[in-house]
C-alpha cells in the first residue's frame, strides 16, 4: 500500500515474529541502501524527525521504520499483571528490585524486540542493512548488531547506553518522575497526554524550542490517536529494559563499524554511558554534542549529519 505523507511516499505492511505483528513503513527507493531505524521507549514510526528521513533519502538511502511491539499499530502484549489496579505497584517494584540487583520478571526482553526488527528485514527480503537506534532503540540495535552481525552493514547508536539505566547513569530525578507519571496514568485524556509530553520534551529536548504551538499539539495528538487510547505498553517496554540481561558482553562482540552520538547535557541517559560504550566497541567513533540533550532536533542534527553520512558511506 503506497501512501503520501507530506513530501514522502512509502509502502507499509506487517511482519510477524512468533505471533507478534510488527507494523513497518518502507520509504524506499527499493534500489537504495537500506537503513533500519529503531525507535525508543514509547515512540512510534511516525515520530522519527522528517529532516532525518529526508536527509537519508536525499543521500541514496532507503529508510525503513517500524513500531516496536506495544506501540503504534504493532501487537499489544497482554498481561494480567498490568491491569489498572496492579500497574503502579508492578513498575515501582521493578525499579526497587533493579536497584537491589534482584531479578525482574518482564513480559519480553530487549532480545525479543531485536528479533522483531529482524522480522521486518526478512519480510522485505533484505539480507543486510545499516542499523540506527536511538535511546531504547539503541539498546535493541546493540543486540541486532551483536546477534546478527551478518545482517549489519554499519551501526549508529544515538543517545543510548550499553548498561541498564540506574540512579547513577539514568534519568535525573525530575525526568524519572515524569516517566513514572506516564507509566502510572495510561488512560489519561488526549489533552493530559499532550501536556505531559510537552513537559517531558521540555526536559529532554533542545532548549529554546517553543512547544506551546498548534503544530506541537497536532503532532502529539495525531500520534496518540494512531496509537490508540491504551498506553499500557509504555510500562511493559520500561519493564523489558529493566528486566533484560546485561548486554555488556554482547556489546563487546559488535564488529560493525560504529558511530556513537550523545548529548553532553542528556538528562535521560547521561553522557558517561557514551564514553563507556566507546570503550566496549573496538571499531567505534564517539561524537559528543555540547548543546544536545536527548532528542535530534534540526539544530542538533545539523551538527552531526555530515559525520553520519561519512560513516554510512564508509
Amino acid at each position: 500500500m503506497f501512501t503520501n505523507s507530506n513530501l514522502f511516499s512509502f509502502e507499509e505492511g506487517t511482519a510477524t515474529n512468533n505471533g507478534v505483528s510488527i507494523y513497518y513503513r518502507d520509504y524506499g527507493p527499493i534500489d537504495a541502501e537500506p537503513i533500519l531505524l529503531v525507535q525508543g521507549l514509547g515512540g512510534q514510526l511516525i515520530n522519527w524527525p522528517q529532516h532525518l528521513i529526508q536527509f537519508l533519502i536525499d543521500n541514496n538511502f532507503r529508510p525503513i521504520v517500524y513500531d516496536n511491539r506495544d506501540t503504534g499499530l504493532s501487537s499489544r502484549i497482554e498481561s494480567d499483571k498490568f491491569d489498572d489496579d496492579k500497574r503502579t505497584n508492578t513498575i515501582v517494584k521493578s525499579y526497587i528490585r533493579y536497584y537491589l540487583r534482584l531479578p525482574i520478571e518482564s513480559e519480553y526482553t530487549i532480545d525479543d524486540m531485536a528479533d522483531d526488527a529482524i522480522s521486518v528485514l526478512d519480510e522485505l527480503n533484505i539480507e543486510n542493512a545499516h542499523i540506527l537506534g536511538i535511546s531504547m532503540g539503541g539498546m535493541i540495535a546493540q543486540i541486532i548488531a551483536s546477534n546478527y552481525s551478518e545482517r549489519t552493514k554499519t551501526f549508529t547508536l544515538i543517545a543510548s547506553t550499553a548498561s541498564t539505566p540506574s540512579p547513577f547513569n539514568g534519568p535525573t530525578r525530575k525526568v524519572r518522575k515524569l516517566l513514572m507519571e506516564r507509566t502510572n496514568n495510561p488512560n489519561s485524556s488526549v489533552d493530559e497526554r499532550v501536556n505531559r509530553t510537552r513537559r517531558i520534551f521540555s526536559e529532554i529536548g533542545y532548549q529554546g524550542i517553543d512547544l506551546n504551538t498548534d503544530e506541537f499539539y497536532n503532532d502529539i495528538s495525531s500520534s496518540i490517536e494512531r496509537g490508540g487510547k491504551d498506553d499500557t505498553g509504555f510500562g511493559r517496554q520500561l519493564t523489558a529494559i529493566l528486566g533484560s540481561e546485561n548486554r555488556l558482553d554482547k556489546v563487546k562482540a559488535i564488529k560493525a563499524q560504529t558511530l556513537i552520538i550523545h548529548g553532553k547535557e542528556d538528562p535521560l541517559i547521561r553522557v558517561k554511558n557514551a564514553y563507556k560504550t566507546k570503550k566496549l566497541i573496538d571499531n567505534s567513533k564517539l561524537i559528543i554534542i555540547s548543546d544536545m540533550r536527548h532528542l535530534i532536533e534540526i539544530p542538533v542534527f545539523d551538527q552531526f549529519k555530515n559525520e553520519l553520512l561519512k560513516h554510512l558511506n564508509s
